[in-house]
């Protein structure tokens, strides 16, 4: 098998790895990588607002059904929308209270994760890895 064929499959098969990996970990919180996603780019706004274009834009997989995923974390809890006050048009999201905290536990549980997939590398290798990854 020709190498960019072989390097391709593998890089699938690390991320099939990944997405699963992930979506066991959030499991218990009943989340899904994307929801859990959201809720981390509504967190790094530091109380401001968010709006879907916003959303969109900072996901790690790119998705059309931002709206759904939103509604799924409003009915949780986790999240807040509000029409804004200056534009009438405008839809501002805020993660609440009770998100942040229930995001506080996916981290740690995250972390874990996240320190057991690359439990085979040494710091060296991790830090070439990065390297690599940048060049896509």
């Amino acid at each position: 098998m020709e190498l960019s064929k072989r390097t391709v499959i593998h890089l699938m098969l690390v991320s099939n790895k990944l997405n699963e990996s992930t979506s066991t970990t959030l499991k218990p919180f009943d989340v899904s990588v994307q929801q859990f996603n959201v809720l981390r780019i509504l967190r790094g706004q530091k109380g401001k607002p968010a709006n879907l274009k916003t959303l969109n834009e900072r996901m790690v997989t790119k998705m059309s059904n931002t709206t759904r995923l939103v509604d799924k974390l409003i009915l949780k809890g986790y999240v807040k929308r509000e029409t804004c006050e200056a534009n009438r048009r405008k839809i501002e999201i805020y993660i609440t209270t009770k998100g942040e905290k229930a995001l506080s536990s996916m981290d740690i549980a995250m972390n874990k994760n996240d320190e057991q997939i690359v439990q085979n590398f040494t710091e060296e290798e991790l830090e070439y890895l990065n390297v690599l990854f940048d060049k896509f």
